[in-house]
């Protein structure tokens, strides 16, 4: 194969305008690395390639004959499986909605088709996206590029490995806690968290509330800004929506002395003064630190308290997954995977006058938070608190010893965040102490988003000049099939198997030291 889907989304995007390239070889680049590589990793869980294939013709053609071309003209992308997709099964990681095929797009896939994207598959989700670390008893696991017996992170693991291993040059993503951060720090993508109504749904039944978030997932900082051109903008259908009036996402590299980071204050936290952090990760951190510091102008420790968060995310995340899921557990709790459920009945626990206090919480926090803009221009803290963990370990237990309350308590350093309104882009930032994708988070002023991804933009380009920056897992080095000389199986059953037990070593060989699962799944093509 050519391998013309290991560029940049942004140089496929001005080959194919030039005519350099085909959107058909481009998309058979693409589904060549899905069938090496997934079997590996688990990520795209549906398939929809010979509609795929279709559309690249048809976007040739269009070039060919001088059409009008979008922003993303020719660009496969996935799509995660929370994510409605027209006429391709969409099963949100769950069960109850194993053969679901929806009868229309979501608003970011719509949006994503309008700007020219060819949508290649859906990508692996833990169950309605609750939890970090993506599997289901759909699909299985996703495990993680760099090591398939470790995760990936979640809920968006499966775009996230997916973007790993060159499967596609965009994945969405969407994020609660940390869904989009979390698996692109432990994949070495970017993710980005805009401010909330940015990227317009229709989806959340809490419309109100911004802690639900859809956002671009890909491998360097201007392919996001790419990809989220087309996705943001307003939408009636939005209680938060916000206009995206002047905001050019796809041009952002003008020399804006404002953005600049040798021009910028930057502030580091290591725990945001709330979230529990595995040592090693903080070592890992700190040894960042001078790197990080000598590429800002100015540079200061943070010290902030936002202890007060973990109680009303809390509170706000169960009152939210009780208003979407809450009739369906009702209905169906026995189908309903273990996650779900704890969120939905700790509302329960939970009175009116909780959620009041919760609400008024919420706003002082924001406040709060907001005055950290009036000393430093950006944040930066750790996007993990942990290296990735084995598959089959739902989520860690304990920090440093420490026992942790439930399962998301672990993602307190992304989930804080998540109260404060404000855009955050994941960053690559070379490896951590186990030999694993370490990521940073680099948050900006709520509706800065623009101005924040500028920043990102320079703060990538320096960090990859220090040899920190995004690191590709041993599959981009050797040829898979040498590697490992089987196949999937595709079954009749409509319900794709989980992983099955590790193969034995004669498949893979002395030269590839990573565990190695096999997937059985099922091809759905519409």
């Amino acid at each position: 194969m050519s391998e013309h889907n290991r560029l940049s989304a942004v140089e496929m995007r001005r080959m194919l305008g030039a005519g350099e390239m085909s959107a058909v070889d481009l998309l058979t680049d693409c589904i060549a690395a899905i069938d090496a590589e997934n079997l590996r990793v688990n990520a795209v869980v549906t398939r929809c390639f010979d509609h795929a294939r279709q559309q690249a013709l048809a976007c040739d053609v269009a070039r060919a004959n001088g059409a009008p071309c979008g922003p993303l003209h020719g660009l496969p992308v996935l799509i995660k499986d929370l994510m409605d997709t027209a006429g391709l099964r969409t099963t949100y990681g769950s069960r109850c909605f194993s053969d679901h095929v929806p009868d229309r797009d979501a608003l970011i896939v719509e949006r994503l088709k309008a700007a020219g994207a060819i949508v290649l598959g859906k990508t692996n989700t833990p169950e309605f996206g609750a939890g970090a670390n993506t599997r289901n008893l759909v699909f299985g696991a996703t495990g993680n590029p760099f090591d398939p017996a470790l995760t990936s992170g979640g809920s968006s693991g499966g775009s996230a490995a997916a973007l790993a291993c060159d499967m596609a040059p965009l994945a969405t993503g969407s994020d609660l806690g940390g869904s989009l951060r979390i698996p692109a720090s432990f994949c070495s993508v970017v993710g980005m968290r805009p401010t909330p109504g940015v990227v317009a749904s229709r989806s959340y039944v809490s419309g109100f509330s911004p802690l639900w978030c859809d956002g671009p997932m890909a491998r360097t900082v201007e392919d996001v800004a790419l990809m989220l051109s087309a996705i943001a903008g307003w939408d009636a259908a939005d209680p938060l929506s916000s206009p995206a009036t002047g905001f050019d996402f796809a041009v952002f590299d003008n020399g804006d002395a404002a953005t600049d980071p040798v021009q910028l204050c930057v502030g580091f936290s290591t725990d945001l003064g709330v979230a529990a952090v595995d040592d090693a990760i903080r070592d890992v951190f700190a040894q960042r630190l001078p790197v990080l510091s000598q590429c800002f102008g100015a540079s200061t420790p943070i010290d902030i308290d936002l202890s007060e968060t973990t109680e009303v995310f809390k509170i706000l995340r169960a009152a939210s997954m009780a208003a979407s899921y809450g009739a369906l557990v009702a209905q169906k709790a026995g189908d309903i995977g273990p996650n779900v459920l704890s969120n939905v009945r700790d509302a329960d626990r939970y009175s009116l006058l909780d959620a009041a206090r919760a609400n008024a919480a919420h706003t002082r926090i924001y406040r709060r938070f907001q005055a950290l803009f009036d000393e430093i221009d950006v944040l930066i803290c750790p996007a993990t608190a942990v290296t990735p963990f084995p598959l089959e370990q739902n989520h860690p237990d304990r920090i440093n010893g420490a026992p942790l309350d439930g399962y998301f308590a672990w993602v307190a350093i992304t989930s804080a965040l998540s109260l404060t309104g404000c855009p955050v882009v994941t960053l690559p930032c070379g490896l951590d102490h186990a030999g694993m994708p370490f990521g940073i988070q680099l948050v900006g002023r709520p509706h800065g988003d623009l101005a924040l991804l500028k920043t990102a933009y320079r703060l990538e380009k320096a960090l990859v000049q220090q040899g920190l920056g995004r690191v590709v897992p041993l599959s981009e080095c050797l040829p898979f099939p040498a590697r490992l000389p089987c196949c999937p199986v595709a079954v009749s059953s409509p319900r794709p198997g989980p992983w099955v037990s590790e193969v034995a070593s004669i498949l893979c060989g002395a030269v590839c030291p990573l565990p190695v699962h096999v997937l059985i799944w099922q091809d759905q093509v519409t």
